[in-house]
């Protein structure tokens, strides 16, 4: 059915007894009865409306034992050219090159004002990041495809040093039907972006170690040291490749930062608080009692940075400004939620389980002072 034709009513009917429609623009509301399960409902309606360019969400009625099926046309289907996700793209494929000739691949500013084309020296260090990164999007972008949620493409960011993105999101729209769904949507980018960082940890590891200029080994500017997450440590040690040389003129191949970046970008979205994938996780998990688990996770963020400054005598570079921002950030986001679905059906052990085990995944990403800026 095309989408000029509207909802697939027969569809609906086929589920789902009609006792009222209203239209607000082009939204359209249908008040009635299952025919099925509640709990099934989304699940029967959503393909057939996905099709047809819509998106089903499921509501409360004006009485106790009425629902209320919501289809919205989904505006965020790729029907269309995906002109802001490719200049994006494009951006960030230059700004990572740029950064990683001139950060990692160690080419002077001047050389490559002159000739810009040395920036592609650097293309394995782009690949590697906006691997890991465009592989934890695209896990969230196929399971929201998979259950019929409204997703956009990735949309990458770019940015300057050290690695020349920020990141990357994509939007979603409309209600999530059930935690069931919520939950795979939330887990499915940190398991991607793990399997993605394994890889490409290990094809770095295997690569020959860059040679550094005497000019940098010499210099007396500060240095921005990435200290081990103990799943890196594990994946050299299965692979018996050294992570550092004793020769200061020595150091591991660009393409292993590709793998540090998906460490410490799961770490953080594995955070159990707003909209980050563990926000979404937890409040799959465990319903509406996510919201106390979240209110602790800025204290811990805190508590971190003033073990650092005041137990370790770490400085604000040594990762003491990087947790007491994570709690700032922490806490305004805490008062934007994560999603609330509309079924609220628990999640079976199989999803437990899975949670809990990329939550432990996720903690051999972590290290307590990651990143140093010394010098």
């Amino acid at each position: 059915m095309d989408r000029a034709d509207g909802p697939p009513l027969d569809a609906l009917e086929a589920v789902f007894y009609v006792r009222d429609i209203d239209r607000d623009g082009d939204r359209l509301r249908y008040y009635g009865e299952p025919l099925v399960p509640r709990s099934s409902l989304g699940d029967e309606l959503r393909e057939p409306f996905r099709h047809a360019g819509y998106r089903v969400d499921l509501e409360a009625g004006r009485e106790p034992y009425e629902t209320v099926v919501v289809a919205t046309p989904a505006d965020g289907r790729i029907d269309g050219f995906p002109w802001p996700n490719l200049a994006l793209l494009v951006a960030t494929m230059v700004s990572t090159l740029f950064v990683g000739a001139f950060a990692w691949y160690y080419i002077p500013p001047a050389d490559l004002a002159a000739n810009p084309l040395l920036a592609l020296r650097a293309w394995p260090f782009t690949a590697a990041v906006l691997g890991v990164l465009t592989a934890h999007e695209l896990g969230h972008y196929l399971a929201g495809r998979y259950h019929g949620v409204d997703v956009s493409l990735p949309y990458l960011i770019p940015f300057v040093v050290p690695f020349g993105t920020l990141g990357a999101i994509i939007r979603m729209r409309g209600r999530m039907p059930d935690r069931k769904t919520l939950f795979d949507i939330g887990v499915a980018g940190p398991l991607t972006g793990l399997v993605a960082t394994v890889v490409v940890t290990a094809i770095g590891l295997s690569l020959d170690p860059m040679t550094i200029p005497s000019r940098v080994v010499d210099s007396s500017a500060q240095v921005i040291v990435f200290n081990n997450p103990p799943l890196l440590d594990l994946i050299a040690t299965a692979l018996g490749q050294p992570t550092s040389y004793a020769d200061p003129t020595k150091t591991v191949h660009p393409v292993i930062i590709g793998g540090w970046v998906g460490m410490f970008f799961t770490v953080l979205n594995l955070l159990p608080v707003g909209q980050l994938d563990g926000g979404h996780m937890v409040r799959a998990m465990l319903g509406r009692r996510q919201e106390t688990v979240a209110s602790l996770v800025p204290m811990v963020l805190f508590g971190l940075a003033a073990y650092l400054y005041f137990v370790r005598d770490l400085s604000i570079n040594e990762s003491v400004g990087l947790w007491a921002f994570w709690g700032l950030f922490a806490t305004f986001i805490a008062y934007n939620g994560p999603a609330n679905p509309a079924d609220e059906t628990p999640l079976g052990w199989k999803r437990q389980v899975v949670g809990l085990l990329t939550f432990a995944l996720g903690a051999l990403c972590f290290l307590l002072v990651p990143i140093q800026l010394l010098g």
